[in-house]
């Protein structure tokens, strides 16, 4: 054998077979040459082969799913974050206002307890603890008739006067103070000569005007009202409040303090047909 090996025939082991070329008229694609079923696509399309459809691999959909959670919990944050923030469009000193309001009903609770704590210690202390419990009983009562209506009462507080020339105040309305004023301290509560106690209900009459415990009233209503009225008037006032839900029914307003206000409208005394006091 001889030790030269002939140049064209180690050429020929080195190179690959040569492929013969598809006879003319034949389907390229069926040749299954490399890029022979794209061959006679535009780019418009191959992009579009290559796009669709998507290959994702289970790492990519992980966290797809983890971003679009991440996202959906944001949004719900942020919407009742919104949602919760009622007093974020409302003026400072109607901050500062509410703010003091809150300060005086804490104020009020303070006074409170320290005055049953008193009445407490007067009673442990007293000489003549019977004698004392009685006045205490007295007193008790007049509050408690002040609170049912059953007897007159007089003390600082404010009015307020509602005009209704279009006659769109409802019910609804005038509940909505009296809940207010409560809320605020008010003590004792009348409405155009009828007084206003735990009890009482208000309804839309048949014509002009409403229903106070079945009597009706007519406008102007004219509130008069016991109570602190630091507290009373700035809880008629804040923003959307009684005084702003009116004005936008075009009804006049009108608050005015006092020092000294008397409510004279009483309420009958009922005994209870089925209560008694569990200590008979």
């Amino acid at each position: 054998m001889n030790s030269e090996e002939n140049p064209d025939h180690r050429l020929s082991r080195e190179l690959p077979a040569e492929v013969p070329a598809p006879p003319a008229g034949s389907d390229p694609a069926a040749s299954g040459a490399p890029g022979a079923g794209e061959k006679g696509l535009t780019g418009r399309q191959r992009l579009a082969k290559g796009l669709w459809p998507p290959r994702f691999s289970r790492a990519q959909l992980i966290v797809a799913l983890l971003l679009a959670g991440l996202g959906f919990g944001l949004a719900v944050q942020v919407a009742s974050t919104s949602d919760s923030n009622v007093l974020r469009g409302a003026r400072q000193e109607d901050l500062v206002r509410i703010l003091d309001e809150l300060d005086d009903r804490t104020q009020r609770l303070d006074d409170e307890k320290r005055r049953l704590e008193g009445q407490r210690t007067e009673l442990e202390t007293s000489s003549d603890q019977a004698e004392e419990a009685r006045k205490q009983t007295v007193e008790r009562e007049k509050q408690l008739g002040v609170l049912a209506g059953t007897v007159g009462a007089e003390g600082p507080g404010i009015t307020m006067a509602v005009t209704d020339a279009r006659g769109a105040v409802e019910a609804r309305m005038l509940l909505d103070a009296v809940q207010e004023l409560r809320a605020a301290g008010a003590e004792a509560i009348q409405v155009n000569g009828v007084r206003v106690v735990a009890g009482t209900y208000l309804s839309d009459g048949g014509g002009e005007g409403v229903s106070v415990d079945g009597t009706d009233i007519r406008p102007p209503y004219r509130f008069k009202v016991i109570g602190r009225p630091q507290d009373l008037e700035p809880a008629l006032n804040i923003p959307g409040g009684v005084v702003q839900t009116l004005e936008k029914e075009q009804a006049g307003v009108t608050v005015t303090r006092a020092e000294k206000i008397i409510v004279d409208a009483l309420r009958p005394a009922k005994r209870p047909d089925y209560a008694r006091s569990s200590s008979e």
